[in-house]
């Protein structure tokens, strides 16, 4: 019997089985937390004991199987350390969870703690009685996790004084607040606001009593000495402060002032000031009973309900208690019989060996933005012996006694932090081993040892000397092979006669091109990328006729109404209803900015936007009026002319720059000589630009472009790119060479791919030359996608991988990287890997993907971004080219026959080798790529590991590829029809990864999602292709073996 189970437990099918049932849970653990919350995630999933007995089973296997394969042989250490090293993070995974603890500690300017508030919730409850005549006390408290979407059985059995008393789960809502219910028996309430630590609080005197907010007494209608008096007479609503203070009345800011020990009228909805306290009467005193009610879950201030019963000797009762994660509240009584309990729930104080005081918190802005943060920082003093200075912030940590402290976020008026704590020292260091050994098999596994790498390595070589002398006996043999021209025929485009008329010279625009303007976000960007973007998202052109953007954007800036009557907004086809709704022909594929304006300066589209805007899910003829909308409103701020930030404000600490439209609502930020020169300079240029587009001569033009120019450099100089960052910038713009090249890629690789097809049936030696040119071609191609690269990270001055976009570019540059690799050994892969490469940069110009440059979030402001992201993202290309290589494969078993049989066989031997490769090339980058992403967020969030979907995601995805690459170690899985086809639909996991989590998920990596959509079209024909491609190679796959 004992042999049976473990001849089970460590057999490869087993094995087979956990790496199924595993991902597919934490699949399921993703979504759950997506529609329920992470409560209901863990719960029901990560937290349960089942899930735990599967990662334990993992343990016993991967032991098992270093005796079963002998992996304590010298030949096999690096296989051994991979096993080892998985069985040590699984290990340290158990410590963290049942040993390691977090927490959350908000302290304030100015003060002190050495306390901090548990990231886990508890239950406690103290009993109190008499034993024996004698007072005594019982205590239970226990760790809890309760979802109002699971499962919450919970139950106590306890006595006291051998009395039984039990205390059981009733009920569980999220996201409540105890709240005033209007109800004409209940007793009258007056609310009052304040924010004095940086979040509302509203609060509430019930009519006859004294409350105490933040030590200052309010009474209504019970006059207090020292109080703040509310009197109600007949609906006349009075108050009467100890103190003098005042106030302003929001409506009209009107400011008055209140003396002390006066009664006055009170002033609704005005903000009152006292010494260092403000408080907000929004409205008259309200009759009513407090409830708990269902509140906003992104509100901080809602907790959660739980209710439970108590039982003793036969009496039940119902009791009802608020609290979660981060709150400590009062503790609630309930007696029954002879005995009192004290019931809390929520988080527990967990104390430290030493304090904490925050001296100043600063917070970072990108230059003009008011909450677009750059950085942000906890100064703080360590008091223990002795005590020292440290900054705390993102992805720079206190490390203190086993106690880790990082910065997790900040008080809405900047004057209070929120620091993430972590004491888990041995699970951190043991989870650090077990990635150590695995980075270190994983170089093994490349370079030492008779590993499966370089078995296939050298399988692979010999193949290619078979096909060499296979080509060789056939060499005499050709056929000729033509090509067709592709003719690329461009319609003219209608043009305002006035706006060509009255174009200002090239030269001299694209010097204007290069003056800097401060965008919305804070980012310093040449006139050129704002002049290059709007035409492009506008127009879908780079050009109005012979205008180019520069052109365009100093001729709206000159005559700024003539463009409201030029037909440059594009037009989608098949919506018919938005040419409709502006007055077009069916065929117009251009409308003017005044078409979407009736008479009267209404605008036309908002009936349709605000349906569009409400949906969660637009349709298609809705998201086709929210693309419209954008562009018309982008043209608007073009004309309108407030996007030009052009003028610094001497001396402003956030480096805001203003445009001509705002310096006259600003009055206040120029002075003197300044505030003449910003009014008249940019007339003046007109009216310069004017002269000189009569009389050909643009130096008067040029020296107010300069004068700007110094203006800008005198108060605006430590914002300001270099001249070698504006001039790439701009040569970036004009080339446009991700949207170029995609068609080259796309073209190159079907191409290459017919010839290739071609090759395989004929061959000659004129076939050979084109094959060997075409790799010259995509070479020169990638070299072009690399410069674009460098140039785009240069401009930046970040790693060109931070957001969606250019995430997508740099998969597509990882595609073609590997596709070049192993296109020594295999010309198909390259000519598929181009093809994919092409697609990829096509989708990543896609409506939902914005191609701009944008300011970098302040937690990817850190090497890890340099080496995580730049890891884990390139092993994309590799499974990319794992998917290709799959799809060629099945469409090769296709054509066998028995003449073609012998070649084709081969090539799809070679394939199916470097597939593998490949996905173990891959494999390894994501591995080592999602375990450098731990060290990641536990440098900057205080935890390696938190079941974020998009780790999660890409830990499924490290399963289940290792699943296909150990599929051949089963007999009735050892296929090249059926590893090919799964390194196709494996590669689903990893679009889930870098798509899926993104718009249909939640988690830490919202800085990289996009519009939420709808799944498009295209995901449904390609799993349609799949199935029939892999049925139909199905059929014939015993064709490779015959």
């Amino acid at each position: 019997m004992k042999d049976k189970i473990s001849s089970v437990i460590f057999s490869n099918k087993f094995t087979a089985i956990l790496f199924i049932i595993f991902p597919t849970a934490m699949a399921f653990g993703t979504f759950i937390e997506s529609w329920y919350g992470i409560e209901a995630a863990k719960k029901i999933i990560y937290n349960a004991w089942w899930f735990e007995l599967i990662l334990l089973f993992f343990v016993i296997n991967f032991i098992g199987n270093i005796f079963k394969y002998k992996l304590l042989r010298k030949q096999k250490w690096a296989v051994l350390l991979l096993h080892l090293s998985f069985i040590i993070i699984i290990f340290g995974a158990f410590i963290t969870r049942y040993f390691g603890f977090e927490g959350v500690m908000p302290i304030r300017e100015g003060d002190s703690k050495n306390v901090f508030l548990s990231e886990k919730t508890y239950l406690a409850i103290l009993i109190d009685g008499e034993i024996n005549g004698e007072p005594r006390r019982k205590k239970l408290e226990s760790e809890v996790l309760f979802s109002e979407y699971a499962n919450n059985y919970f139950k106590w059995n306890t006595d006291f004084n051998d009395e039984k008393i039990s205390i059981e789960y009733v009920d569980f809502v999220q996201n409540v607040y105890e709240d005033l219910v209007l109800d004409d028996t209940g007793d009258r309430y007056l609310k009052i606001v304040e924010a004095n630590d940086g979040n509302r609080h509203e609060h509430y005197i019930k009519e006859g009593e004294i409350i105490s907010i933040h030590n200052i007494l309010f009474t209504l209608n019970k006059k207090q000495e020292g109080a703040i008096n509310i009197r109600v007479d007949k609906g006349v609503y009075h108050i009467e402060m100890p103190f003098t203070g005042t106030f302003m009345r929001m409506a009209d800011q009107f400011k008055g002032e209140v003396t002390a020990n006066l009664e006055s009228s009170l002033q609704f909805r005005s903000l009152y000031t006292i010494s260092n306290f403000q408080f907000v009467i929004p409205e008259p005193a309200l009759r009513g009973k407090f409830d708990y009610v269902k509140g906003d879950p992104n509100n901080k201030n809602v907790q959660n309900l739980l209710k439970l019963k108590v039982s003793k000797d036969n009496e039940n009762k119902i009791i009802n208690l608020i609290g979660g994660k981060g709150f400590i509240n009062e503790s609630k009584n309930l007696s029954i019989k002879n005995l009192d309990l004290n019931f809390t729930y929520g988080s527990k104080s967990l104390s430290l060996p030493f304090s904490i005081k925050l001296n100043d918190f600063i917070a970072e802005k990108y230059p003009g933005t008011e909450k677009s943060y750059s950085s942000f920082m906890s100064k703080v003093t360590v008091q223990d012996d002795p005590d020292f200075d440290y900054d705390i912030y993102m992805n720079n940590i206190l490390d203190h006694k086993g106690y880790r402290f990082f910065q997790a976020s900040f008080d809405p008026d900047e004057k209070g932090t929120v620091l993430s704590v972590n004491h888990d020292w041995w699970g951190t260091w043991v989870t650090y081993l077990g990635y150590v050994l695995l980075y270190l098999a994983m170089l093994g596994i490349f370079f030492i040892g008779n590993t499966r790498f370089k078995q296939l390595s050298k399988a692979l070589e010999k193949i290619s000397k078979k096909k060499y002398n296979l080509i060789f006996l056939l060499f005499f043999s050709s056929i000729s092979f033509g090509q067709n021209n592709l003719n690329f025929n461009e319609s003219s485009i209608d043009f305002d006669s006035i706006i060509k008329a009255e174009a200002f010279d090239l030269e001299h625009s694209s010097k204007f091109g290069k003056l800097v303007i401060q965008d919305t976000g804070g980012r310093m960007k040449p006139a050129n990328t704002f002049s290059s973007e709007l035409l492009r998202k506008v127009s879908k052109k780079d050009k109005y006729l012979d205008l180019n953007s520069d052109q365009v954007l100093l001729s709206i800036m000159n005559k700024p109404a003539v463009w409201f009557n030029v037909p440059i907004i594009y037009l989608k086809r098949g919506n018919d209803s938005i040419r409709k709704i502006a007055g077009l022909n069916k065929k117009d594929k251009y409308a003017s900015l005044i078409s979407f304006f009736d008479s009267k300066g209404n605008y036309k589209l908002v009936e349709q936007l605000e349906d569009a805007y409400k949906a969660s899910l637009p349709n298609q003829f809705q998201k086709d009026f929210i693309e419209l909308d954008r562009r018309i409103n982008l043209l608007y701020s073009a004309i309108e002319g407030k996007i030009m930030r052009v003028f610094p404000i001497p001396n402003d600490d956030d480096n805001k720059w203003v445009s001509y439209q705002e310096i006259n609502t600003n009055t206040n930020d120029f002075k003197g000589k300044d505030s003449l020169y910003v009014k008249n300079i940019l007339p003046l240029y007109f009216q310069s630009l004017r002269v000189a587009k009569e009389n050909n001569d643009y130096s008067q033009a040029n020296n107010l472009l300069e004068s700007l120019n110094g203006f800008q450099v005198k108060y605006g100089s430590n914002v300001i790119p270099s001249e070698d960052k504006i001039n790439a910038e701009i040569l970036y713009n004009k080339y446009d060479i991700f949207k170029s090249l995609y068609s080259w890629y796309i073209i190159f690789g079907v191409v290459f791919f017919i010839i290739l097809i071609v090759q395989i049936f004929i061959d000659n030696k004129i076939l050979y030359w084109i094959v060997y040119l075409f790799k010259i071609f995509l070479l020169g191609l990638f070299t072009f996608h690399s410069l674009g690269l460098i140039s785009r990270g240069f401009i930046s001055g970040h790693a060109p991988w931070s957001d969606a976009y250019e995430a997508m570019i740099y998969v597509a540059w990882t595609t073609q990287f590997f596709g070049l690799i192993f296109g020594r050994k295999s010309s198909l892969t390259l000519a598929g890997t181009s093809f994919v490469t092409g697609m990829i940069l096509m989708i990543a110009h896609w409506s939902w993907m914005d191609p701009s440059i944008a300011n970098l979030q302040p937690v990817l402001d850190s090497y890890w971004l340099m080496i995580h992201v730049a890891v884990i993202v390139a092993s994309y290309g590799p499974f990319t080219l794992g998917m290709i290589i799959g799809i060629i494969s099945l469409l090769l078993i296709l054509f066998i026959n028995k003449k073609n049989s012998l070649k084709i066989k081969l090539n799809i031997k070679e394939l199916t080798i470097v597939n593998e490769i490949s996905i173990t090339v891959g494999l390894i980058m994501l591995t080592i790529g999602n375990f450098l992403g731990a060290m990641w967020a536990n440098e900057s969030w205080g935890r390696y590991w938190g079941w974020d979907p998009k780790e999660t995601w890409a830990l499924i995805s490290i399963l289940i590829y290792a699943f296909v690459i150990h599929m051949r170690l089963i007999p009735s899985l050892r296929s090249m029809w059926l590893f090919n086809l799964m390194s196709i639909i494996a590669f689903g996991s990893i679009m889930m990864t870098f798509f899926g989590v993104n718009f249909y998920l939640v988690g830490l990596h919202s800085y990289a999602t996009g519009d939420k959509i709808i799944t498009p079209n295209f995901v449904y024909y390609s799993i349609l292709f799949v199935f029939l491609l892999g049925l139909f190679s199905y059929l014939k796959k015993d064709r490779i073996n015959a």
